[in-house]
């Protein structure tokens, strides 16, 4: 088949492993050969590498998951970690991994709203960029987007959702929410679905400041209670459940076409096992035509 891709996976989560796979490309530009994470591809402002299904998209494109790796991380964490690509693309997703911004320190790392003032990148406007080129190159269905991240990359995903909740269709940040300065508001209604370790001591539920630099990571609770605002939710969790040893609470009686669902479980700062299929069943259902009508 024409336009294959080489998809060089070189380590596994903070990086063990490596091999090689092959990712066929179907989008508007199959004949470019950039995604691996040894020839990511290169847009305004910054790069991403990907990894796509075997099968071809359907009538619309690929539904897609943009994953934000961590701070000092890289996408070698996201790609490299064979499990979470297959869980992802065996769904008929398209796995992006964005590069964060490398800082003056060496490490990489995403345009948090913390407080800092020297200049950053626009990592919103890059994060569209990336689906618009992903659109065109690989036949992503930008209705059916999901934006999720771990860690730092959690962070940025509450940063999207809050200041410009239009971009993608939904959002699932893990261990990684506001900073301080919290905002007093966010811009519109949100679908988003937040997972934290209960003993999480790299990001705390309630924040911690973070030695003398100044910065401060918010409490979650906190920043769930401005989404709910936002979202105008008018009752407190619809739905109760204890999913094996995790706990979740979904908030379903707020604004049209919105919703929040928290998940917590009982270890530290970790995606917890079995998360994905967790989180595509969610972001299915209330992008689900039966969900949208039942908001009209």
């Amino acid at each position: 088949m024409r336009g294959r891709v080489r998809e060089l996976s070189h380590i596994a989560l903070f990086g063990l492993t490596a091999l090689s796979l092959l990712f066929p490309l179907t989008g508007a530009n199959a004949d470019d050969t950039c995604g691996g994470l040894d020839q990511p591809c290169k847009i305004t402002s910054g790069k991403y590498s990907f990894a796509a299904p075997t099968e071809p998209p359907g009538p619309h494109g690929y539904p897609a998951v943009v994953h934000l790796h961590g701070w000092s991380s890289s996408p070698k964490a996201v790609l490299g970690n064979d499990r979470f690509v297959q869980d992802v693309t065996s769904r008929g997703y398209v796995l992006i991994a964005p590069f964060g911004e490398v800082q003056p320190s060496g490490r990489r790392d995403w345009s948090v709203a913390d407080g800092q003032t020297r200049p950053r990148r626009d990592d919103i406007a890059f994060l569209a960029n990336v689906i618009e080129d992903a659109a065109k190159r690989l036949n992503v269905d930008k209705s059916r987007v999901l934006l999720s991240g771990f860690s730092r990359g959690g962070s940025m995903v509450w940063d999207v959702a809050c200041q410009a909740p239009g971009t993608f269709n939904g959002y699932a940040p893990v261990g990684g929410g506001f900073w301080n300065p919290l905002p007093n508001s966010c811009e519109a209604p949100v679908k988003l679905f937040h997972t934290h370790g209960w003993v999480d001591a790299t990001v705390p539920l309630e924040g911690r400041r973070l030695g003398n630099s100044g910065l401060v990571q918010g409490d979650i609770f906190e920043g769930l209670n401005i989404l709910k605002r936002t979202n105008g939710c008018r009752r407190r969790a619809s739905e109760r459940t204890n999913n094996g040893n995790k706990s979740v609470r979904t908030w379903r009686s707020c604004s049209e076409d919105s919703e929040l669902r928290l998940m917590l479980h009982p270890r530290g700062h970790i995606t917890p096992e079995g998360w994905t299929d967790m989180a595509l069943d969610w972001f299915e259902t209330v992008n689900s035509p039966e969900r949208r009508a039942e908001t009209r």
